[in-house]
């Protein structure tokens, strides 16, 4: 597996090695001592999550606070996304940027999104299966939403026409009204 820091380096993308033949793969998808090793963390994941999206459907910007704030190991395991991440420590030097990356069943990258950001990203094709880890449970009391195009963030979605959004997501704050990290957790 190899791990690659994006602009914001806390956000890593890690890409397995795939063993292919005639038959098919074979990836090894997670490794907590690889993910330790190539990383620099220590993380316990408790909890797995999975979502199946239509294309043009998006979700996020999604967090929890503290004492329930999530890291998140994500990765597609059919179609492709385009998944975001938005750095909402207020004492940052990159507090509001945001970076993406391309994940898909077909490179089997995965996106770790520390505790301290905002996730959310759009179904780029019909059923795209997303699968994610994380660091804590899920909490309703922790929960918050940043709206998905708050011009301060400057997400540059790849959309094709209006994205599909829950009830829920179309009312997120912006980024100046939004409960944030005040600090960097942990």
């Amino acid at each position: 597996m190899k791990a690659r820091r994006l602009a914001i380096p806390d956000v890593i993308v890690l890409e397995p090695r795939v063993l292919g033949d005639d038959r098919g793969v074979f990836f090894e998808s997670f490794n907590k001592r690889v993910f330790e090793d190539l990383t620099g963390l220590e993380r316990e994941f408790v909890q797995d999550n999975h979502s199946v999206s239509a294309s043009g459907v998006l979700r996020g910007l999604h967090y929890q606070l503290p004492p329930a704030a999530q890291g998140k190991l994500v990765r597609v395991v059919r179609g492709e996304i385009f998944d975001v991440a938005v750095d909402i420590r207020r004492t940052s030097p990159t507090f509001g940027h945001w970076v993406a990356e391309i994940l898909s069943a077909e490179n089997h990258a995965q996106l770790w999104v520390p505790e301290g950001f905002a996730h959310g990203f759009l179904a780029l094709t019909d059923g795209a299966e997303v699968l994610y880890k994380t660091t804590d449970y899920y909490a309703p009391a922790s929960e918050r939403c940043i709206i998905w195009d708050d011009p301060a963030i400057g997400i540059r979605w790849p959309l094709r026409g209006n994205p599909v959004l829950s009830a829920k997501d179309g009312l997120g704050m912006s980024l100046a009204e939004a409960d944030v990290f005040e600090r960097a957790p942990a």
